[in-house]
């Protein structure tokens, strides 16, 4: 059966040009984040998370959403810590690798030959290959449905001084950044203007004076 009904095909969206769908997950792109986590007795774990964002800006919080059954949903309840680990095209296979193998049957460091590094707050590890790792602390489980979304502070960010340039400004475009839209990576293309340039004056570069030359008279 079709995503969508004969009845909406020809009701009021359509009076628009829109096909009406049913309800469902369809803001895309996302980042696809490498989530790494630790028990209190030390096992360690890493999976791959597109349910993750920025909630607050002060103070700085962002969330992860996951699945009860997921093997690492008990490490993170029960120490209240993670690590948002962005992702680069290079990573592109272990992120994948993380994301549909658990960690209960294979050692995912092992597999995919990440390296877990110490964090500067939390007790869970970092993925030393990420660009940026964002250190969290939960402070409130939403239990909505079929994830449950931890809500948590930013303890800290850790960043790849490879990829700060001379000023000391972050230039994550050369890293090449991972993101995940309906079933598929994809690199980004690459900034198209920065917050604000829609309303921003355009700024003219001022002439420089030139100096009038008196032509002879023939």
């Amino acid at each position: 059966m079709d995503r969508y009904s004969e009845k909406n095909r020809t009701g009021p969206g359509r009076q628009t040009g829109k096909a009406v769908w049913k309800p469902g997950n369809f803001i895309y792109p996302v980042p696809a984040v490498l989530v790494s986590c630790q028990d209190k007795v030390g096992r360690r774990n890493l999976f791959t998370a597109a349910w993750t964002g920025t909630v607050c800006t002060n103070p700085p919080m962002a969330y992860i959403s996951v699945r009860p059954e997921r093997y690492s949903y008990p490490m993170i309840r029960e120490t209240g810590e993670f690590v948002v680990n962005l992702t680069t095209e290079a990573m592109v296979r272990a992120v994948d690798f993380c994301g549909v193998k658990s960690g209960r049957d294979v050692d995912k460091w092992k597999e995919t030959g990440l390296t877990p590094g110490a964090a500067s707050v939390v007790e869970a590890p970092i993925v030393l290959e990420s660009p940026v790792n964002v250190e969290c602390r939960v402070t409130k489980i939403l239990e909505l449905g079929s994830h449950h979304m931890f809500l948590a502070l930013v303890k800290a960010i850790l960043v790849d001084e490879a990829l700060l340039d001379e000023k000391g400004r972050f230039c994550f475009e050369a890293a090449k950044p991972l993101a995940y839209s309906h079933g598929e990576y994809r690199g980004l293309s690459g900034a198209m203007g920065s917050f604000g340039y829609s309303i921003r004056k355009k700024t003219t570069k001022p002439r420089k004076n030139q100096k009038k030359t008196r032509q002879k008279p023939d």
